[in-house]
């Protein structure tokens, strides 16, 4: 499937990456971040505007949130159902949700992305103040999409190359919000202690 997507990018750009953008904030296993560098990528030699291309790629990933949300709205008495890993997934997001509000959402559009439709679904079913999880997503997924499309302009004649950096640009993005939360933990810690 990546590759008959690819193949169809230089064609379909910005409205191809609309939509895989979007279905992957609905769940649905789709390589929108391959995408995304391929579409930095063939930004880079011409063959697709910046503007549009990131421009798609964030009008669907923003509808798809949107989508998420809603559902979740819909769906807040079937959650309790659920059972198994989806169970664990959707009350992970909800703890998240509780203890961090909008920063859970800007970081699971982008850093903790494999929670992010959860973390939507999750925060229609607890009545998550609309506005900030739209604002607290529009802006992660801002961050999302300027990662994915920058590094494959950067690195565009490698996509490979550009999808290993990816990966680990965001492993050391986690190890530093780790190391911050971390830090930010042990300060409070210590004027507790003082106190």
């Amino acid at each position: 499937m990546t590759e008959t997507l690819l193949a169809l990018l230089p064609a379909w750009g910005p409205w191809l990456l609309a939509a895989t953008t979007f279905l992957s904030c609905l769940m649905l296993p789709v390589p929108a971040s391959m995408l995304m560098l391929a579409g930095g990528a063939l930004v880079a030699t011409g063959d697709l505007a910046l503007g549009a291309t990131a421009g798609g790629a964030l009008a669907g990933a923003v509808l798809g949130d949107q989508v998420g949300f809603l559902a979740g709205r819909g769906a807040g008495r079937v959650l309790p159902r659920l059972r198994g890993k989806r169970a664990r997934t959707m009350a992970r997001a909800r703890e998240k949700l509780r203890r961090n509000g909008g920063a859970a959402v800007f970081f699971s559009r982008w850093l903790f992305a494999p929670l992010g439709p959860s973390v939507n679904i999750a925060a229609g079913a607890l009545a998550f103040p609309h506005r900030i999880f739209t604002l607290a997503g529009v802006a992660g997924e801002v961050v999302w999409v300027a990662l994915y499309i920058g590094i494959g302009y950067a690195f565009g004649a490698n996509l490979e190359a550009a999808t290993e950096l990816a990966s680990s640009t965001l492993g050391l993005l986690a190890a530093l919000a780790v190391l911050l939360a971390l830090g930010w933990w042990l300060i409070g810690a210590a004027r507790r202690r003082s106190n």
